[in-house]
């Protein structure tokens, strides 16, 4: 009976962390959410950083990865720099976002 249990958290767990991970526009999504900023995760809108992904397109291509713009991003406590750009790649189905920077 115990042994159910974990293995139906362990396969529910997963699942979870699939679906977190599905789409670059969700991945994106939960990186933010998990980094502390809840309300700007759910409500901004997310388009094409047009100017990274044309700059850095050759590395980018390399790391099967594209660049993304928060219309409305958080603004980062400590320092009160604005968190605009992220970088998603591809990993397998996968997609994981990073912070990209500004410049």
């Amino acid at each position: 009976m115990r042994k159910n249990k974990i293995a139906i958290i362990i396969v529910l767990s997963i699942i979870l962390f699939v679906m977190l991970h599905i789409t670059p526009n969700i991945a994106l999504r939960t990186h933010v959410f998990f980094s502390g900023y809840f309300i700007e995760a759910i409500t901004t809108d997310i388009v094409d950083d047009e100017f990274h992904n044309k700059i850095d397109k050759e590395l980018l291509e390399k790391q099967k990865a594209k660049c993304y713009t928060l219309t409305n991003p958080p603004v980062e406590k400590a320092t009160q720099g604005i968190l605009r750009n992220y970088k998603v790649v591809k990993k397998g189905i996968l997609y994981f976002a990073d912070y990209y920077g500004d410049g």
